[in-house]
């Protein structure tokens, strides 16, 4: 099975992801969609350059890749695959790149 990891950001909006979907629909969708993400990601992880270079979000070595209306972005050259964000496509995700600490 591939690797990856969830940079400490990933992990925060994994869990806003999951209280959101929970109080909007229920916490079984929460899992579904949780369960989801978490198999992307091991996809990602089996062969990185699946994902997509987005330079009209960012001009960092990151690419994207989406499940439901959230964006998985992650380090294609990361090993073990380094997820670095999880963010609602309708949110300012250029702005929130900005914002993330440390190296993208």
């Amino acid at each position: 099975m591939s690797k990856f990891v969830l940079t400490s950001a990933a992990h925060r909006d994994l869990n806003q992801i999951k209280t959101y979907i929970a109080s909007q629909s229920s916490p079984a969708v929460a899992r579904r969609v949780l369960r989801n993400i978490h198999a992307a990601c091991r996809l990602i992880a089996s062969d990185p350059g699946i994902g997509h270079v987005r330079e009209d979000l960012t001009d960092k070595p990151v690419k994207f890749w989406r499940v439901y209306s959230y964006l998985l972005v992650y380090d294609p050259a990361s090993t073990p695959l380094r997820v670095i964000r999880l963010l609602h496509g309708a949110r300012d995700v250029e702005h929130l790149l900005e914002s993330t600490a440390g190296p993208l």
